[in-house]
């Protein structure tokens, strides 16, 4: 770092053509200067300036460790520069994983990439809790509360649960007018990878202890599947409202049940807290807050 302030003072020296105007300019005073001349001579072992009482000029080997000295003081800057860039604009692999909801994410997912080209999206899609750190995720998306006060957490917003079937399946059934009627319907479950135990159905008890009776005819754990199968006239199945929001306004699919389902799902982005947030997570979440969900917005703080 000496060495560095050397050439700093010398190369002020040498444009400057004076040590008191090279002072000035640095801040210093010309005595300061001087010494900081003479010490980087008895380290290189040559003298760079010809000193008189009116002027100093530079010697032969003065001027040949100006131009290299210049290089290097160049080639730093443009690596500051380089750097600074590299830290205020997004950009870079941005590893997420993300839910397998993607009639949720993926029309978002498809803008962010237009409009921030520089960053490579690494996604991974599952619905297992994933150890961010350790598995090297920047950010993740999930269900329900974060429990994590290691994590930061930005809410995305709220969704809803529809119990939904085809109206061919209907006709032929019957549409439930209440839930406990789901005991003479096929129903189609959802398993969470992480845990194996089905989900339960948001279906609101009249006492705490009561439970319905809901068959199984199919268990997955795949969204997209249990939509292809309800729409096949399988049976009903309990979905986020988001992922068959086409089908219902299409009427391929229509709700049943609407009445006693009691409970509202949420989603959060999480990543890791403490530091610095680099720009590409910094934008990722400020888009996906103002894109994913109704309702939900704002801006990373």
């Amino acid at each position: 770092m000496d060495s560095l302030n050397g050439f700093v003072v010398f190369n002020r020296v040498a444009e400057a053509g004076s040590f008191v105007a090279a002072g000035q300019s640095l801040g210093i005073s010309a005595s300061a200067v001087g010494k900081r001349v003479a010490r980087l001579e008895n380290r290189l072992g040559v003298r760079l300036f010809h000193r008189s009482t009116r002027s100093i000029t530079l010697t032969a080997e003065g001027a040949l460790f100006l131009e290299r000295s210049q290089r290097i003081l160049a080639e730093i800057e443009a690596t500051e520069q380089a750097l600074f860039q590299a830290s205020s604009t997004p950009r870079g692999r941005l590893r997420v994983s993300l839910p397998q909801v993607t009639g949720l994410v993926m029309p978002a997912l498809a803008e962010f990439m237009a409009r921030y080209p520089d960053i490579e999206l690494d996604l991974d899609f599952s619905d297992r809790m994933v150890d961010i750190v350790g598995e090297g995720f920047d950010v993740v998306m999930r269900g329900g509360q974060p429990l994590d006060s290691r994590l930061n957490a930005k809410f995305l917003g709220h969704f809803q649960h529809r119990l939904v079937a085809s109206p061919a399946y209907l006709a032929e059934q019957g549409a439930p007018q209440h839930p406990r009627d789901l005991a003479g319907h096929r129903c189609l479950h959802y398993r969470f990878p992480s845990t194996g135990k089905l989900e339960v159905w948001p279906l609101r008890r009249e006492h705490p202890e009561q439970d319905y009776a809901i068959p199984i005819a199919m268990v997955c754990n795949h969204v997209e599947t249990r939509i292809c199968f309800a729409l096949n006239d399988r049976g009903i199945t309990c979905l986020p409202d988001f992922s068959v929001a086409r089908e219902l306004a299409a009427g391929t699919l229509v709700s049943v049940l609407d009445g006693f389902i009691e409970r509202r799902g949420s989603f959060y982005l999480l990543w890791p807290s403490g530091g610095q947030m680099p720009p590409k997570l910094r934008v990722f979440i400020d888009f996906m807050s103002a894109h994913v969900l109704t309702g939900a917005g704002g801006s990373v703080t």
